[in-house]
């Protein structure tokens, strides 16, 4: 898990100066078609009537801190799939694909990149440098659908659908879940300045429920060993014999380097507990450890990944990425990529014949167009309505968390059914 960068005023659109421009040759390299065998689903640009649908899916991939190469997989095998069904209303899916390798000059490429293609919508996409793509993406109208809320831009700006609570959502649902298991709790986290944003979120669900706040130990998010951080956050709670205490790695791909540090630490010390939230923690990263994580407490934004409502997600990777590595059916990233999409295909169907353009999928969505994602969330809508009274992120409409633990070596629901943390997001301090 990642960090968010804290914005609280909301700037519309025509404040934004930031105009399209060609891309760099480097830029049109990251987003080269499948055509010529770097990831589009071949097409022309969507409009009205049978011509294809352009959108765009990008994620940091091949970086030294966190990567999401499977949800541009997931974006290309999902137009695959729905292409061999004869596409939307009709009309083809064609996905671009983009890098924006944890910087902020590459994210901003990629939104260049989706202007100049005139593409209807970026779905289904990570990236941490909200401030770099989303002017962009304003002054052309593009709508960000189904982001993986990692920024607050993504819970702010007036072209943003977010399928989830992001990071939001987890830490406070992460607290919530905490206050009621653990002793003493010590929060692991970047040493970023998006970091610096985890430690008052947890701390507002550990306090919504009783419990004192979080020791806020920093460390450096790419790192290759964290046997000094591992001592000293188990020296902090396992300080009274009397409490079971709690670490939480919340350091993104590098959780599972702190881990292998933990596992060999914690031998000299009582039993404690760790927690994480998904995107730290997955079901691959479980399997990979042995019993490293076994009890761990972890929040995530929908159903367990062997909960029968992803079934139809794992048939489409089953059909048009069978042994694609890339694509992790457990990964958060993956799963809300899923949804964005399904998101997306239900806008378009309700369109009919008309015009799909990144002004009509904006009227529909902002209309209040219902959306049913079969379960993994509750119904998505957008209408001014459905917006949550959370300050501070006014596009969000999704508060739902999972509580799951791991048992056995399997990531299980320690909950039926979903916890909404929005009455505890509308009480966080603003910073």
């Amino acid at each position: 898990m990642t960090g968010r960068r804290r914005t609280r005023t909301l700037l519309p659109a025509h404040h934004r100066p930031a105009k399209a421009r060609a891309l760099s040759a480097g830029a049109l390299a990251a987003c080269a078609s499948i055509a010529v065998g770097c990831g589009v689903v071949p097409g022309t640009t969507g409009g009205s009537g049978d011509d294809p649908i352009t959108v765009m899916t990008w994620a940091p991939e091949e970086t030294k801190a966190t990567n999401k190469p499977g949800m541009p997989a997931l974006a290309l095998a999902y137009a695959r799939w729905i292409n061999s069904k004869g596409g939307i209303n009709g009309r083809k899916l064609k996905v671009l694909t983009c890098n924006d390798h944890n910087d902020t000059v590459s994210a901003a490429n990629c939104a260049r990149r989706a202007v100049d293609e005139n593409v209807v919508a970026v779905v289904g996409s990570y990236s941490q440098h909200a401030r770099s793509f989303f002017s962009p993406l304003e002054a052309a109208g593009i709508p960000y659908l189904g982001g993986y809320g990692v920024t607050d831009d993504e819970f702010t700006s007036p072209l943003s659908y977010p399928v989830n609570g992001g990071q939001p959502a987890l830490l406070a649902g992460l607290g919530q879940q905490l206050a009621r298991n653990c002793g003493p709790v010590t929060l692991v986290r970047p040493d970023t300045i998006a970091g610096d944003e985890l430690p008052v979120l947890l701390d507002s669900g550990l306090s919504a429920a009783g419990h004192k706040a979080a020791v806020d130990q920093r460390a450096a998010e790419d790192a290759t060993e964290y046997s000094g951080h591992a001592d000293q956050a188990l020296r902090r709670v396992t300080a009274d014999p009397t409490e079971e205490g709690c670490v939480v790695p919340a350091l993104g791909d590098r959780t599972d380097t702190f881990m292998d540090s933990f596992r060999r630490a914690r031998e000299a010390y009582p039993t404690v507990r760790t927690a994480s939230v998904l995107g730290s923690v997955d079901q691959s990263v479980i399997d990979s450890t042995g019993s490293a994580y076994e009890g761990s407490y972890v929040t995530g934004w929908y159903p367990a990944s062997r909960d029968k409502r992803w079934k139809p997600m794992r048939e489409v990777i089953r059909e048009e990425a069978f042994g694609d590595n890339r694509i992790d059916e457990s990964d958060p990233g993956v799963q809300t990529t899923w949804v964005a999409y399904t998101v997306l295909r239900k806008a378009v169907e309700s369109l009919g014949d008309g015009e799909v353009s990144s002004r009509t999928l904006r009227r529909t969505l902002d209309d209040g167009l219902k959306i049913n994602t079969g379960g993994l969330t509750p119904t998505l809508s957008w209408s001014f309505d459905d917006l949550t009274a959370v300050s501070g992120f006014p596009r969000l409409v999704n508060s739902d968390v999972s509580f799951q633990v791991v048992r056995k070596g399997q990531l299980v629901s320690a909950r039926k059914g979903f916890v909404n943390v929005s009455k505890v997001l509308e009480n966080t301090e603003a910073s």
